[in-house]
């Protein structure tokens, strides 16, 4: 077996089956497969995937074996590894994880660099830990590296950061910005998965409580529907003022978390940005107020804060943590602040990440047909590219539809034809 540090091998049976189960529902990950196979766009690449490693990323793991690649998997978050998943990696597909749920910083760090000690020429990263740590620390690695893909909203925050202080000097793909990614991943994916993990740790009703999501990019637009379905009254906090008028002409309430601090029941953050929920805002949270974040990084909320003015901490359930305020008011904690859909649940659906992860297969493929042709920076994967994976996908779920005629067509590219 490969070089591997995971919690047991003995859990790979389990892994299997749950590997198996999500490519039930990855279609067009499958085709793509096969091509692949059959193509070996990666042949020769070596190739380190920074994720969270769950059945779904076991399916595009296997899916870049299957092209070529000699591929490595790390852990993008110390508490999403799902470890039966990690153990079948590396029994049954003989791919090197290094991945624990639970894993400490100092293990993830470790991690990291072993990442980079596989001298990649392609990187898979989500949240750009991996990139950060190259231009930091390995530049002399930098040459090698045909580019990196990235799917999270925080690690294209953090290229176009480094693209500013032209550090970025190889292409990096904004998975993230395809539509197939993005108005379906985020939406529907972040939405039902964080209330799936909101309701695994608390097993608390929805019903008839004040939730409070903190953003309304794709992803708190898709955790806002979701709870409003389950009956919720959905308040929502915004800084940018188009978003606040479409939440507000979603339905929900918009106002400052200063002022919803004191009203909500739940709180979910999905910025992508640090101390969303500070500690003036803990001060202010009712007595049983829940609090969990949705964004990449597990830095949305103030915990240093939070603990500072508590009288104490204890585990009260599973990933669960009771801090008792000077007040005598009780918040609880999910997940350590970190990804509460996938710690506390399963994460994404798979059918939604059948379509994300097919954008990151073709656009590793992209990076390694277009080498030395792309701009260094942060680049779009192209619309043709976003409209093939929605034509599989389509086409998997036997669904069809119309073409432009001829005529339509001349219409739309003529500027002499009006009233």
């Amino acid at each position: 077996m490969p070089a591997s540090e995971i919690k047991d091998i003995n859990l790979a049976g389990l892994g299997k089956q749950r590997i198996e189960w999500a490519e039930g529902d990855m279609p067009v990950l499958r085709m793509i497969r096969e091509r692949f196979r059959k193509e070996q766009p990666l042949k020769g690449l070596r190739l380190a995937v920074c994720a969270h490693i769950t059945s779904e990323t076991a399916n595009l793991a296997t899916t870049l074996a299957a092209a070529g690649g000699d591929c490595l998997l790390i852990a993008s978050n110390p508490l999403s590894t799902q470890d039966d998943v990690a153990a079948a990696l590396v029994k049954e597909h003989g791919l090197s994880v290094y991945a624990i749920k639970g894993e400490d910083v100092a293990t993830y760090s470790k991690h990291v660099r072993i990442a980079l000690d596989h001298k990649p020429h392609l990187i898979i990263d989500d949240g750009s830990d991996l990139v950060a740590t190259l231009l930091q620390e390995r530049q002399n690695q930098i040459k090698d590296i045909i580019g990196t893909t990235e799917e999270t909203t925080t690690g294209i925050t953090r290229l176009i950061a480094m693209e500013k202080d032209n550090q970025l000097t190889f292409p990096a793909i904004s998975v993230n910005d395809a539509q197939t990614k993005h108005m379906f991943d985020n939406r529907y994916g972040t939405g039902q998965s964080t209330l799936d993990g909101v309701i695994r740790a608390t097993n608390r009703l929805v019903a008839g409580r004040n939730l409070v999501v903190l953003g309304y990019g794709w992803c708190g637009k898709g955790c806002a529907m979701r709870a409003r379905g389950l009956g919720a009254n959905v308040i929502v906090t915004e800084v940018n003022p188009l978003r606040a008028i479409e939440a507000v002409m979603d339905g929900f309430r918009v106002m400052p978390i200063a002022e919803a601090a004191a009203l909500g029941d739940i709180f979910i953050t999905v910025t992508g940005n640090r101390h969303v929920i500070d500690g003036p805002h803990f001060a202010k949270m009712r007595d049983g107020a829940i609090v969990c974040n949705s964004g990449h990084f597990d830095l949305e909320l103030n915990l240093v804060a939070l603990e500072e003015q508590s009288t104490g901490k204890r585990e009260v359930r599973p990933l669960m943590e009771e801090f008792t305020l000077k007040s005598g008011n009780r918040v609880y904690v999910l997940a350590q602040g970190r990804l509460v859909n996938l710690s506390c649940a399963e994460g994404h659906p798979a059918s939604v990440m059948d379509m994300s992860f097919a954008n990151q297969a073709l656009a590793v493929e992209y990076l390694v047909k277009h080498k030395g042709k792309l701009k260094a920076g942060v680049n779009k994967l192209p619309e043709e590219v976003d409209q093939e994976i929605a034509t599989l996908k389509l086409k998997s779920l036997g669904m069809h539809i119309d073409q432009l005629t001829p005529e339509m067509n001349e219409y739309i590219n003529s500027w002499k034809s009006g009233t």
